[in-house]
């Protein structure tokens, strides 16, 4: 048993396709091995800790003797999003995926919007989110319309310059669009995309960034750690995500570099149950943006740190570290990818052992339920 888990999800980190990857658009996709090949990628200490010895993950050459515990774990929900992988991962397998708008979102939701918000709408297609502001955006200024535009995931994002609609009117317009959102519309989440600068040359989305997504629809290892007395402590994106259900404490991060040290810093915090942690950049500023070799040091930057980290950990400490789903930076789309993801977890008190493949992510919720001794009941299997 564990006093303190800390599960940290690099968010689209990976390791490749999944059988029915075809059936999402995806093929030739794997997010760590294309990586791995730029000079930038370190995996000093996730090798260490057994990354290599994952099914399929041969080619980064397996130790001998790995210190922690891993797993191939693949997403049994139908979907490839940040939200499904998330909730999975929390215990929640999604039999239905969630509704998508490769052609633009219909008329009766912009009329219900443009109603509810007053202002006109720009752009309702599939974009990229720096390409619509260069595209859209100097007709914003000029109009006061918002941009409103989705991607292959089930978002409704809306975009405005923060001179021409202030942060905490873009928040209310996003609140709106969720109250519209619902039933056989329900994305899993609405997205605020502010931006800055004065002209399509220099328009630059800033860090104000805010999610509003679904409630889980049933109880996640969230609910039942708390519901047992302990914390539930979620740094960057979780509480979004999980629109705040089942979590005692928060923060706030501006992307990984400030999220690791929230992570490191909670280390110091007197506390009992879960610290649930996304580095939200891998998957935004390098996996959408087919850059690889920002993603390969953005990995090794982490792997860095993870040495550090591991050096501080107490004797009833467990790290579990995975991700939520793809996001291949070579691959021929901008978008998510359906693949396998790791589970790496190391503990001082941890044996190490190689689960194999297993058929949900929820055997992360289950393994968490087994370390916190808390009651939960899920699909996934307890692997310690």
């Amino acid at each position: 048993m564990a006093k303190r888990v800390f599960l940290i999800v690099l968010d689209s980190c990976g390791i490749g396709e999944e059988p029915d990857a075809h059936l999402f658009g995806d093929h030739d996709c794997n997010t760590m091995k294309r990586i791995s090949t730029d000079p930038a990628y370190r995996n000093d200490t996730m090798r260490s800790l057994g990354l290599a010895n994952i099914d399929g993950q041969e080619y980064l050459g397996p130790v001998e003797a790995p210190k922690g515990a891993v797993a191939r774990l693949r997403e049994a929900s139908m979907g490839k999003d940040t939200t499904i992988g998330h909730w999975e991962i929390a215990g929640i397998q999604s039999d239905q995926p969630m509704p998508t708008y490769p052609q633009g979102f219909p008329e009766e939701i912009l009329d219900q919007f443009r109603a509810a918000t007053g202002r006109g709408v720009l752009c309702n297609l599939p974009y990229s989110g720096t390409d619509v502001i260069r595209d859209y955006g100097e007709e914003h200024l000029r109009t006061g319309d918002l941009i409103v535009y989705t991607s292959a995931d089930s978002v409704f994002q809306i975009a405005a310059h923060e001179r021409i609609v202030p942060l905490e009117q873009l928040y209310e317009y996003c609140r709106m669009a969720r109250n519209i959102l619902t039933g056989p519309h329900a994305v899993g989440r609405v997205i605020a995309r502010p931006f800055v600068g004065t002209c399509a040359a220099d328009f630059k989305r800033t860090a104000n960034r805010h999610d509003f997504s679904l409630e889980p629809p049933a109880e996640t290892i969230l609910d039942a750690v708390k519901a047992s007395g302990k914390t539930v402590y979620s740094i960057g994106k979780i509480y979004d995500i999980f629109a705040g259900k089942g979590i005692t404490e928060y923060v706030y991060t501006h992307g990984n570099t400030e999220g690791m040290e929230k992570t490191l810093e909670a280390l110091d915090k007197d506390f009992t149950g879960l610290c649930f942690t996304n580095l939200v950049d891998f998957d935004m500023l390098y996996g959408h943006r087919q850059d690889i070799h920002g993603y390969a040091s953005a990995f090794a930057e982490f792997d860095g740190w993870l040495e550090g980290f591991i050096s501080k950990m107490r004797p009833d400490d467990v790290v579990m570290i995975t991700a939520d789903h793809g996001c291949d930076p070579g691959d021929d789309h901008t978008d998510h990818t359906r693949e396998y993801v790791p589970l790496v977890m190391y503990g001082p008190n941890l044996k190490p052992q190689n689960f194999g493949t297993q058929p949900t992510f929820a055997a992360i919720a289950a393994t968490v339920a087994s370390l916190l001794d808390v009651p939960y009941t899920c699909e996934g299997k307890a692997l310690l």
